[in-house]
């Protein structure tokens, strides 16, 4: 970790431990959230009382009906920092996908709470996050409770997916395709991937990493299904012509079933107790 996120780091836990610590309480602090796996937490925990806006650009459509009743908070890239100054909320929640400077920017209004996901095993990221999230409002049982009811669903419906074959998961971006490591699939539902060619080489961009594929690379592999999550359809883009992409791999000798996943679920949400179970009943929807 570099200087610069070591001193973001310090200064976001210190507002945090003086404005909002993680105690027990009756009320709880009021919340914006630029994080939407954390925001369908805090609604599955019974919250919404709480938040007092959400950002509106590429809403996922499962949190449509709360934000027709709430004010634009921005978009995940960029908060509106006037509305949060305005809104004076006890507590901001965001990940890195706002950067640095949005987050010292709010820091200056409410405490901020970084609420990526760990890394390692995806189970017990969520779990941890749900149970931080839920001890605010003093509901740590109720939210025990209902990573129960989570569980249990997703063993359910895995045992439904024993005959699934090999899939492949990809990001769509403006024609181009990647590999996409989704825990949701692979992890939770633990579905077998297509083996990937030794031709298919790492791409570095920043602190990213990508894994670049073509139709022909796709065909390739044959998974017996491609799920793609569309980040232009997400981002408000071209969306991908899904019955091209089933042709072309049809005329290259592929027997391979494209199913487009929900855009805005899977590409700017996730993590949180609604939005994995609806991401687990969609894999399973599109491979019974």
């Amino acid at each position: 970790m570099n200087s610069l996120k070591l001193t973001l780091a310090g200064a976001l836990a210190g507002l945090t431990l003086a404005g909002c610590a993680t105690t027990a309480s009756d009320t709880g602090p009021t919340v914006v959230s630029y994080d939407h796996g954390a925001l369908d937490t805090l609604l599955e925990l019974g919250l919404e009382d709480k938040v007092l806006a959400i950002p509106q650009q590429g809403l996922p459509d499962y949190l449509a009906d709360l934000g027709a009743k709430l004010p634009d908070a921005g978009s995940l890239k960029e908060p509106d920092q006037k509305l949060l100054a305005d809104l004076q909320p006890e507590l901001v929640l965001m990940t890195g996908r706002q950067g640095a400077d949005a987050q010292i920017s709010a820091a200056k209004v409410a405490p901020v709470r970084d609420v990526t996901l760990a890394t390692g095993d995806f189970r017990d990221a969520v779990s941890a996050n749900v149970i931080s999230l839920a001890s605010y409002y003093g509901l740590k049982e109720t939210a025990g409770l209902k990573l129960g009811e989570l569980w249990q669903h997703v063993g359910e419906q895995k045992a439904e997916l024993a005959d699934a074959g090999t899939v492949t998961v990809v990001t769509h971006n403006d024609g181009n395709f990647s590999l996409r490591s989704e825990p949701a699939v692979y992890e939770l539902l633990a579905l077998t991937p297509a083996i990937v060619p030794d031709s298919v080489a790492p791409v570095t961009r920043g602190e990213r990493t990508f894994y670049p594929v073509n139709v022909e690379t796709l065909a390739e592999m044959a998974p017996d299904t491609l799920l793609v999550v569309d980040r232009s359809a997400a981002i408000g883009a071209e969306p991908l012509p899904q019955q091209a992409l089933q042709s072309a791999l049809n005329d290259a000798g592929a027997s391979t079933h494209v199913v487009v996943l929900n855009p805005g679920l899977w590409y700017l949400s996730g993590g949180g107790l609604q939005s994995v179970r609806l991401q687990v009943d969609e894999v399973v929807s599109a491979l019974r």
